[in-house]
């Protein structure tokens, strides 16, 4: 006899089979009816209905021009009166180099409890094999925890004895087990790094604590020295990242490199999925210096193989950085005091800019302090006067410090900032350092866009902050951390037409496809995402948890939950089988899944798990593949019925 689990799983199955070769056979005419469109186009900025022909957007308004407009055997999609937003646009995310390592990583992004996070871990601890490591790589904070407070070293090597562990907190340590420190090799007698200490104890024995002193070269070459996937299972794991974004509303992004991420090697995987049309996501791409002292080699060979722009809509290069030098990263770790770049600065990075100028290769620059932004600005403004910087697209990230003169020579010189949303994360240090008065204008968005200059926003992700897009919008317009400090005045807060807007046709500049994409317009490309509630009216602490119920990327379906889910294409299993994607997924959905499994089995009232009640939800619509997805989250074993 078929158990629940089964029927309910070959039920969907079929479903999802059905449903995919009937949209596979459909008309190229597409109508999404019944929505609440917000289009971005200030000529026409709301509509009810759209018309999808050839991956474009044929016509935008009401149903009976969008059926006028459409071809007679058009598919319709009803929206089901939900908000229908252009598609996502993450200017700043290490999208290529994350998905290598998605499926091997436990999140805790989003996880409102320690206990939670190391419930987790200790079932990823059970689950992982040896030589494997739990890796625990960014995207969370200790602020965001109700016991605001990070694990111990003890409570670590209690959750897991005997597999290495690996867990980064933000830019400024990383927590190490027993058994990591025995894999990586850190003794009593290893020196310490540049940049970096190995904190020990009186005897002189590494604890497990890593420090960036002041740069993260330390954490991210003990993360380095962990076993990576092969290359099949690179491909699934980029597979589910990008699923996963998508499930976010996200389309779009634009690659920023990053550190162990060598061109083109590691860019094979993602070549791959573009070859193969597999990406469902489009990705425009910067090339990341590897080698302190040789980056203007470095920019110079490239320089001679890719050109910015080459490529198509899913995948194409997009300039230099966000490494050009290595004397001018200031990597923020608030909680210690700004780093000052060495005097030899400038004259490490004025031949690269002259390069990338007379190649005009487009480049963007990590500079998180003033200073910084003004000593490389002196290297611009002088290139600038033999090479007109102007057209180019260039542009700094981050800029949480900026001065207003500052912010007026990039306007000069015509740059832009690209802003993410590390200040949640990082807020509460700030202020301990600099103080609430310094805190109210980092970064100061609302002067950056009156200075004319273009403003776009990302995450960050993967590494520091989380790559969930809500959490960056819900910063924009509240102001709060995600661990609850409100940091700005109404006057540098955004009203959510202007946020969204900087996550949609204001990224565009920064991959330089203005009028491509990024607006739901007659013309661009038919990107757009569903939302589960309505952005424009929930109240303001519920933006963080928003997501995409249908994504479309061209028109073509690339996530659908719920109502939609039969939609969606088939995702195969997460792989490796102990993967934490296979039972945690990804962002928190702690409270989600509950109400999954009890909707999905029935389960009693009086099962809990971590004090999370989830019977409330009984007779949910919720598609097999969710539930088992979340049910491992859970651990109550109620799913088996």
């Amino acid at each position: 006899m078929m158990t629940r689990r089964q029927a309910l799983a070959s039920a969907a199955t079929t479903a999802l089979l059905t449903a995919t070769e009937s949209f596979a056979m459909s008309p190229k005419d597409l109508i999404i009816t019944n929505a609440k469109v917000t289009t971005l186009d200030r000529g026409n900025p709301v509509a009810q209905a759209v018309v999808i022909r050839n991956g474009k957007f044929l016509a935008v308004g009401t149903e009976a021009e969008a059926r006028a407009a459409a071809g007679p055997d058009a598919q319709v999609i009803d929206a089901k009166g939900r908000r229908l937003i252009p598609g996502l646009i993450d200017s700043h995310i290490h999208v290529i180099r994350g998905g290598l390592n998605y499926n091997m990583e436990l999140r805790w992004e989003g996880v409102p409890t320690l206990a939670d996070a190391m419930a987790m871990l200790k079932r990823q601890a059970e689950n992982t094999p040896p030589p494997q490591w739990v890796r625990v790589v960014g995207g969370f904070t200790e602020h965001q925890f109700a016991e605001k407070r990070l694990p111990t070293i003890d409570e670590i090597n209690a959750a897991a004895p005997d597999t290495p562990v690996f867990i980064l907190h933000l830019y400024d340590r990383a927590l190490i087990n027993a058994a990591a420190l025995r894999a990586v090799g850190y003794t009593k007698d290893t020196p310490n790094p540049p940049g970096g200490e190995i904190v020990r104890d009186a005897a002189g024995n590494p604890t497990g604590l890593l420090l960036a002193q002041p740069n993260a070269t330390i954490l991210y070459a003990t993360l380095a020295k962990g076993p990576k996937l092969p290359p099949e299972y690179q491909l699934n794991s980029t597979k589910h990242f990008m699923r996963e974004l998508n499930g976010l509303g996200v389309t779009s992004v634009i690659d920023a490199g990053g550190g162990y991420q060598n061109y083109p090697d590691d860019y094979n995987i993602i070549e791959k999925l573009h070859a193969d049309g597999d990406l469902t996501l489009r990705i425009a791409y910067n090339l990341f210096t590897q080698k302190p002292k040789e980056e203007l080699k470095d920019f110079a060979t490239w320089s001679t193989k890719v050109k910015p722009g080459d490529g198509d809509d899913t995948y194409r290069h997009n300039g230099a950085g966000e490494m050009l030098v290595y004397s001018a990263a200031d990597f923020e770790d608030f909680r210690v005091a700004r780093p000052d770049l060495p005097a030899h600065m400038e004259s490490d990075l004025e031949p690269v800019i002259r390069l990338l100028a007379e190649r005009r290769w487009p480049w963007r620059l990590h500079a998180t302090y003033d200073q910084t932004i003004g000593r490389a600005l002196d290297v611009f403004e002088k290139v600038n006067r033999d090479i007109p910087l102007q057209g180019l697209n260039w542009f700094f990230d981050h800029a949480e410090t900026i001065s207003e003169r500052n912010i007026d020579r990039i306007a000069a010189l015509g740059g832009g900032i690209a802003v993410q949303h590390r200040m949640a994360y990082q807020g509460e240090y700030f202020v301990e350092r600099y103080g609430a008065k310094a805190a109210e204008a980092t970064p100061p968005i609302r002067k950056m866009m009156a200075a004319g200059i273009p403003i776009g926003a990302g995450t960050d992700a993967t590494r520091v902050a989380s790559y969930n897009p809500w959490v960056s919008l819900s910063w924009l317009v509240t102001s709060k951390t995600v661990g609850g400090l409100r940091l700005y005045p109404v006057a540098n807060r955004l009203d959510r037409e202007t946020a969204l807007r900087l996550w949609t046709e204001a990224n565009t500049w920064f991959s330089n496809e203005k009028g491509k994409k990024g607006q739901i317009k007659a013309g661009q490309l038919a990107d757009l995402a569903v939302l589960s509630d309505d952005y424009f009216t929930v109240p303001e602490d519920q933006i963080v948890g928003l997501k995409s119920v249908l994504t479309m990327l061209g028109g073509k379906i690339v996530f659908g939950e719920g109502d939609f889910a039969k939609l969606a294409p088939p995702l195969p299993k997460p792989m490796p089988d102990w993967s934490p994607v296979a039972t945690f997924g990804g962002y928190w959905r702690g409270g989600e899944a509950n109400a999954k499994l009890a909707a999905a089995c029935g389960c009693a009232s009086s099962c809990t798990v971590h004090g999370h009640d989830h019977a409330a939800a009984l007779g949910a619509n919720v598609p097999a593949a969710d539930v088992q997805s979340f049910w491992g989250t859970l651990g109550c074993g109620c799913w088996a019925v």
